[in-house]
């Protein structure tokens, strides 16, 4: 059998109020061409479909018609769990459609599949938390943990007899919930588990959202499933592996996602598994369909010649310009003519006191607030601040030779 793991497409994040929407678009269409080139068997996407719980129209329309495609009425199982983005119980509404065309949505940990035959596959069996498939001429044994938060794990297993199980750590419920559900394993059987959580020792990026709060909701890899095959984990944005021991990897994001992302690739693990043998992993990598660059410029000057540079290149780009003044509206203007997609001109302004030693007696009021105000919002305070600073000072004094 061969299967496909991807996770984080956080479809409709923004990068920084500009909708990424066109490069989840272009990146759909590139992974449903990776899928039907490489033959894939079955598709993993171990959480975090979306970026926010209440995602907007288009992210969903793309998602449905993404699934729909991969999944291709049947012929190809496609597996999708919670993360901790999704809200579980909007991400599994359209579950009673999707399940018609062989997409499996589970949405809580511990959630059902149904027995269902498809064109391709065939789910011989469903309980909490893992299903059994026949699949191109093998049986797998899946077990699936979607995004277990402290509420939806403790729900899950809220009716355990002894009450001292609700009062484990958090790592510990999950290797009990883990260790339960490979009891399901088979020797003759592919067994696999996917979920979405913190293992630790994972490195982060700065653009997931925490979910470990000071190691609370950190699990120990001796928690891990330890009898899998290949355990497909998602919510690091860095593809990497999770242990050494284990086959357990975070497939990463597959678009860049912040300026901190753009030092490594994206892509997906394609995994060749048959019962009772080592799983055959081979990385694979996504187009970068507009990378993130940051320019370091000493000057204005430097940063305009950049952007006439680079004016052909479809880039989101972060500057940093050295300057020992305030960079003009003009000068602003002319660089987004050559590059409209600019997040961000930070100025970095070396303090005029420092580089010329002024005497600050020798300034007014005024003259030091404006400096002061641009020093800190790198422009020029507007007519009507300054006029309100200077009334405040005025009736400051008025005060102070009153009393």
């Amino acid at each position: 059998m061969r299967f496909i793991h991807t996770s984080d497409w956080h479809i409709g994040k923004n990068l920084e109020g500009h909708s990424r929407l066109k490069e989840q678009e272009q990146f759909c269409d590139n992974f449903v061409e990776i899928v039907e080139k490489n033959n894939i068997d079955m598709v993993i996407i171990a959480g975090d479909v979306y970026d926010t719980s209440n995602p907007p129209a288009g992210a969903e329309t793309l998602f449905y018609k993404t699934i729909s495609r991969l999944a291709d009425d049947g012929n190809r199982c496609v597996l999708i769990i919670a993360g901790n983005h999704d809200n579980p119980e909007r991400l599994s509404a359209v579950s009673p459609l999707a399940k018609e065309q062989g997409i499996i949505i589970l949405g809580y940990p511990l959630s059902m599949a149904t027995e269902e035959k498809y064109k391709g596959f065939e789910i011989t069996e469903a309980g909490r938390g893992y299903m059994k498939i026949n699949i191109n001429g093998e049986k797998a044994t899946i077990i699936t943990l979607p995004y277990p938060s402290e509420k939806r794990l403790n729900d899950a297993i809220r009716n355990v007899d002894d009450e001292n199980e609700l009062q484990k750590t958090y790592s510990n419920k999950i290797g009990d919930i883990f260790r339960k559900l490979e009891e399901n394993f088979e020797d003759d059987s592919i067994n696999i588990a996917v979920s979405h959580l913190f293992v630790s020792g994972g490195d982060p990026s700065d653009s997931e959202r925490q979910i470990q709060l000071g190691g609370s909701l950190v699990v120990d890899k001796h928690d891990l499933p330890q009898n899998s095959q290949y355990t497909a984990l998602g919510h690091l944005h860095k593809p990497q592996k999770a242990s050494e021991r284990l086959n357990v990897y975070y497939s990463g994001s597959p678009l860049q996602y912040s300026v901190k992302e753009r030092i490594y690739a994206k892509g997906a693990y394609i995994v060749d598994i048959h019962a009772n043998e080592k799983p055959k992993i081979e990385q694979i990598y996504f187009n970068n369909y507009k990378p993130i660059e940051v320019f370091k410029c000493d000057g204005i000057e430097e940063a305009l010649k950049v952007c006439e540079e680079n004016k052909d290149r479809n880039i989101w780009s972060y500057f940093e310009i050295k300057t020992n003044e305030v960079i003009s509206q003009e000068n602003i203007k002319k660089m987004k003519e050559y590059l409209k997609d600019i997040i961000e001109i930070k100025p970095i302004i070396t303090s005029d006191y420092e580089e010329e030693n002024i005497d600050l007696k020798e300034k007014s009021m005024a003259q030091l607030f404006n400096d002061f105000y641009k020093f800190k919002e790198k422009c020029e305070p507007r007519g009507e601040l300054m006029d309100l600073f200077l009334n405040i000072v005025s009736e400051e004094g008025e005060d102070d030779e009153t009393n």
